[in-house]
């Protein structure tokens, strides 16, 4: 009878431990579910109305390209039967690049000269026999345009660097013909760039391409290179848009003074364009703000706890903040309205951190997550 006891004693025991902690449990679930209901119905987020400085960019990808680019081509068709020309190396303006075979091109010139010589002694004829020397007087004219022609057909069989710069591409061979209409990005035989002259190439919607004009700074950050930006200056923005599936987009041309160390042409880097900034202006967070149409305002919070819907006027819209020309002064504290909390996350670019946040119910910082 004793060793049938034993069991049911362990049984209830452990019987009893299940409950006890189901019970501790339950307690603790209520417990937490109970606190975090009453902060979220009690808590409201604020921000402080804030002095110092509102800044507006607009970013875009863009490119490296060269400011001065060339492409050099033959003028006289032939077989192409020397290249000096290097991919990567430097030249000279007026050094000689590729060269085509000159036999058939010297023989033009040869008769060319040939005839015009024959046309000078026929008008050197006609005159001492003082009769009409019109015709060879014009023989003689159309000859040496042949032979100007042909000589330029000669010299057209050296090719020469237009301007100095880097080889980039050849897109014509050895023994092939001299005419590459069709071949390469260019259809020049050769490519070349001035490497000490670059420049940003970039696309901006047409939302942002509206507050850009020459002379704003910019900030050029590299993909490739590790730490590498710089700034410079917009030096022009396209008159006409690009449309590519149904995107609209302006092209923007940004100045490199000081580019950084690697910098090649080609390199996809990102930029941004301060389009407006104000100085020691009142400020506050957007998120505080609340649009009805034209109309802008705010809901202040006085010490004492109170509320007033106030409406502001806002000036320039930052990055970060709102510029308040009208309706608020520095230092007073206005209400994160709850739909902006509930709606805002902690994905995309946040606005936490804001000067002067925090509040009731919620973290130092009193920004909004996502924007």
């Amino acid at each position: 009878m004793k060793a049938l006891r034993r069991p049911s004693t362990a049984v209830n025991a452990l019987l009893a431990l299940l409950i006890v902690g189901a019970g501790v449990w339950g307690w603790t679930l209520l417990r937490d579910t109970s606190e975090t209901t009453g902060a979220s119905a009690s808590g409201i987020r604020t921000v402080t109305v804030s002095q110092g400085t509102v800044t507006r960019t607009v970013t875009a990808d863009g490119a490296v390209a060269s400011a001065a680019t060339a492409t050099a081509t033959f003028t006289t068709a032939g077989t192409v039967t020397q290249i000096s020309a290097k991919v990567g190396r430097a030249v000279a303006a007026g050094a000689l690049l590729a060269r085509v075979d000159p036999t058939d091109a010297q023989r033009d010139l040869a008769l060319a000269r040939a005839n015009r010589d024959a046309a000078k002694a026929s008008l050197d004829r006609a005159e001492i026999a003082a009769t009409d020397t019109g015709t060879a007087t014009n023989a003689v004219a159309e000859a040496e345009i042949a032979v100007d022609e042909a000589e330029a057909a000669v010299a057209g069989t050296r090719l020469l660097a237009p301007m100095a710069g880097t080889v980039v591409a050849i897109n014509g061979s050895l023994g092939g013909s001299s005419t590459v209409s069709g071949q390469g990005t260019t259809g020049g035989f050769v490519d070349l760039v001035d490497l000490t002259k670059l420049q940003i190439t970039a696309a901006f919607p047409e939302s942002a391409a509206t507050e850009l004009k020459a002379g704003q700074t910019a900030t050029v950050v590299w993909n490739a290179l590790s730490g590498a930006t710089t700034t410079g200056k917009v030096v022009a923005v396209d008159p006409t848009a690009t449309t590519t599936n149904n995107v609209v987009t302006y092209g923007v041309t940004i100045s490199l003074p000081t580019p950084p160390a690697g910098t090649k042409p080609g390199q996809t880097v990102s930029v941004s364009v301060v389009t407006g900034t104000v100085a020691d202006a009142v400020m506050v967070n957007p998120a505080a703000i609340t649009s009805t149409g034209n109309r802008r305002s705010v809901t202040t919070l006085t010490a004492a706890g109170t509320r007033e819907v106030r409406p502001v006027t806002v000036g320039l819209a930052g990055d970060d903040a709102s510029q308040i020309t009208e309706g608020l002064t520095a230092g007073e504290r206005v209400v994160i309205p709850e739909t902006t909390v509930a709606t805002t996350g902690n994905t995309g670019r946040g606005t936490g951190g804001f000067p002067g946040g925090g509040g009731q119910g919620g973290p130092p910082g009193g920004g909004t997550g996502g924007r």
